[in-house]
Order: structure tokens, then C-alpha cells, then sequence
């Protein structure tokens, strides 16, 4: 059952004031004194309160538009995820309107705001943790969400994704099988699918009695923290012989760096990344690599969340998407 939008006189009858006084606080706060905005501003906190953008004869309509939450606008991971969504969104003529969050819960839960007011029909979000202001507005909100790039996290409403752990382990355990022992894994941005790697790292490791060694770090991902993260593992740790990267990008800064000092890849040094970009198929030694199904992914989240906005029921709410191992040359 979709909820009721609250309105400016839930406010009003809240705070024990006029509707326009509401509306006043809203389009001019100065005109308000300031105990009553604080008042005013704790009620809209509480309740949750949504600004309307779209007029008002279409507040009840669809809009034909669904959100979609990206994490970063560089590189291939998500470009592939947006040419996915959009294949669908298209063919049921829907828009995608694309917001950008950097990864940060303070700039999701504005653009949430933004978005939110414009009547949109659905969400996709590509994180799993979402600030309590942002879960109330989505609650609120009343409209189906699906949540990519993971099947396991718990979700708000429906998911589709891979299993990283079962990935991550799956190819820490083909760089065992080729004899390395000391094998290190590098992570950035400590998002929780980068720490669900970080897990599949430990559990293949822990199985062969090999001692692990992290190098993790919040800053965002680029080659150059790939070089940088290379020679901090050098010098802690020189008797390294294999490095699994939480993502292609810091495996071949990596890379790019084992070329400039001569360490010989994969014999003195293996590498394996995750997300099997292009950019690592075309470098010599092949990187070896997690290929996830980005564009499918992208697809199929489309494709649940425009169904159930048509009034279909679905049987399977969370969808898992198998990987592929890129086996490449590195390891």
C-alpha cells in the first residue's frame, strides 16, 4: 500500500500553527522568528516532509522517471551498470534521472531529497547503508527500490547482484592453486563491498593456513594509490609474492608500477584484480580478473523495479548473477 505524502498542514497541525505560516517558513525563512523555525525545522525533521516540485494536478500521476544513485562517475563499473538500466528504461519509455553521491551518505540523502520531490516513480541505489533521514524519506516515499551490486547485504525492498565474498574467495584460491603463499590483499574506499572482498580474502586464506596481509584504505581508487599501496606492501612486507586488488583500477596501478621497477609479473610478483575491466584485457601480461555482469545487472534491476511500478508481483525479490574469472597472465 503506498502511503499518503505528508503535506504542509500535517506540519501546520503539528506545530499548532496556519498553513501559510508553513508555507511562509518554507519559501522565506526569515519572515519566521527564530523559535518557531526551530520548531517549525524539528517537525519537518520528524515528519519527514517531502517538497513537491511537480505541480499539483500531477502530485497523484506518474511521472515516468526513476532515480538512479551511482557511487562514481569515472571509470567503467558503473557506466556499464547505467547502459543496462537504460537499455530497459527506454524500451518501457521510463527516464532515468542519474544523481551522483561520491560515495557520501550526507550528499545521498540531499539528492534523495531533490529527486524525491519530483514525484519519481522508483529508486536504484547501489549502496546498502543509507542514512536514518534517507531510510525515513524512502519509506515515506511509498515507492519500489531495488538495490544493485550485491545479492547477500539485507535489503529495503528488492536486489540484484553477485555474492563478492564467494567471488573474492574464489579467486584468492586460484592464486593459491598456482603456489603462492604470501599473497596480500589492497582495498580502497572501505565500502562494504570492498570489506565482504576483504572477508573472502581472509576465509580463503584461513583455509590453507597462509597468514593474510591487508593494506586497506579510504582513499578513492586510481592507479596512482595502486603504485603508492605497492611500495608501502614492499616495504612492510618484501617477502610478498602474490596481491589480490579489490578492484581492476588499484590492481593495475599495481601493475604499471611492477613494470617501472622491473618486477617480474607473475613470477616475482601475481596479480588478480576485480570487475574485469577492458583496460586490463589489453595490457600485456593479461591481467587476471572478477568479471561481474554490470550491464545485466543494470537490466534486470530496470526491468523488477518497471514491473512492479506496472502491478506485477514478484516471486523472486533478490536476484544473484554468477561472475566470471578472467584467467588472464597475472597469476
Amino acid at each position: 500500500m503506498v502511503k499518503r505524502r505528508i503535506g504542509l498542514l500535517d506540519i501546520a497541525n503539528k506545530v499548532g500553527v496556519s498553513k501559510a505560516t508553513i508555507s511562509r517558513y518554507l519559501n522565506t525563512p526569515d519572515l519566521v522568528s527564530p523559535s518557531l523555525q526551530k520548531r517549525i525545522s524539528q517537525v519537518v525533521e520528524t515528519l519527514g516532509y517531502l517538497p513537491n516540485k511537480a505541480p499539483s494536478i500531477l502530485s497523484n500521476a506518474k511521472s515516468h522517471a526513476i532515480g538512479i544513485f551511482i557511487p562514481s562517475i569515472t571509470g567503467q563499473v558503473f557506466g556499464d551498470v547505467l547502459s543496462g538500466i537504460e537499455a530497459t528504461s527506454d524500451a518501457y519509455g521510463y527516464q532515468a534521472m542519474i544523481t551522483h553521491t561520491g560515495r557520501h551518505q550526507d550528499k545521498e540523502e540531499i539528492r534523495l531529497r531533490s529527486l524525491l520531490s519530483y514525484n519519481i516513480d522508483g529508486l536504484i541505489l547501489t549502496e546498502r547503508t543509507h542514512s536514518p533521514s534517507a531510510m525515513k524519506m524512502i519509506s515515506l516515499a511509498g515507492i519500489p527500490v531495488v538495490e544493485i551490486m550485491d545479492s547477500v547485504l539485507p535489503c529495503i525492498d528488492m536486489a540484484v547482484g553477485y555474492d563478492n565474498f564467494k567471488a573474492a574467495k574464489q579467486m584468492v584460491e586460484r592464486i593459491i592453486a598456482t603456489g603462492k603463499r604470501n599473497i596480500a590483499y589492497l582495498s580502497a574506499q572501505l565500502d562494504e563491498r570492498s570489506i565482504q572482498r576483504k572477508a573472502g580474502y581472509e576465509a580463503a586464506m584461513a583455509e590453507h593456513d597462509l597468514q593474510t596481509y591487508t593494506l586497506p584504505t579510504t582513499d578513492l581508487t586510481s592507479y596512482e594509490l595502486g603504485e603508492n599501496l605497492l611500495h608501502q606492501l614492499l616495504q612492510c612486507n618484501p617477502q610478498v609474492d602474490a596481491v589480490f586488488c579489490c578492484n581492476d583500477t588499484l590492481a593495475l596501478g599495481v601493475f604499471f608500477e611492477c613494470q617501472r621497477l622491473n618486477i617480474k609479473v607473475p613470477q616475482q610478483l601475481a596479480i588478480a584484480g576485480f570487475h574485469g575491466h577492458n583496460i586490463g584485457q589489453h595490457v600485456y601480461p593479461k591481467l587476471t580478473s572478477v568479471l561481474t555482469p554490470r550491464y545485466e545487472m543494470g537490466k534486470i534491476a530496470a526491468d523488477m523495479l518497471i514491473r512492479r511500478l506496472n502491478g506485477e508481483t514478484l516471486t523472486q525479490k533478490v536476484i544473484e548473477l554468477p561472475v566470471e574469472y578472467l584467467n588472464g597472465s597475472t597469476i
